[in-house]
């Protein structure tokens, strides 16, 4: 089972998601801006994915400056609940499989957590080939 974090208004969570569906598979998709994480969903992300709090933030929101979070003065447990209470500042997508979590930006990264190969060629919206024919990754 696979589970994505979605902002369908994202590039980067759209090419992400196309990745997973170019293996054949359906994720479940959970568009975190209507349905937010519980606080221990998010912890849970956060830490399987091995990246801090602050790595997980959005930092070009409005949020994240009138709440002034660019100061180290707020815990971890602060931006945690500014989080849960501005579900934008969370950056995105997270995608989840039994391989593990990773925070996909850039949307390739998602290749790392995927047990099925890519069926076939995939390139990103902004028309830059991503997968081959053979579906295999295309070196930079």
């Amino acid at each position: 089972m696979i589970k994505i974090y979605h902002n369908p208004a994202c590039g980067t969570s759209r090419n992400t998601l196309g990745l997973i569906q170019n293996t054949g598979q359906e994720p479940e998709i959970i568009e975190y801006l209507k349905t937010p994480p519980t606080k221990e969903e998010l912890i849970d992300l956060i830490n399987r994915s091995g990246l801090s709090v602050r790595d997980v933030l959005r930092k070009n929101v409005p949020p994240y400056e009138e709440l002034q979070l660019e100061q180290s003065t707020h815990t971890d447990d602060q931006l945690i609940d500014f989080m849960l209470q501005y579900p934008i500042l969370i950056n995105r997508p997270f995608v989840v499989t039994e391989l593990g979590v990773r925070l996909c930006r850039p949307s390739e990264v998602v290749l790392e957590i995927l047990s099925a190969p890519q069926r076939g060629s995939f390139s990103k919206e902004d028309g830059e080939l991503l997968i081959d024919e053979q579906g295999q990754l295309i070196k930079k």
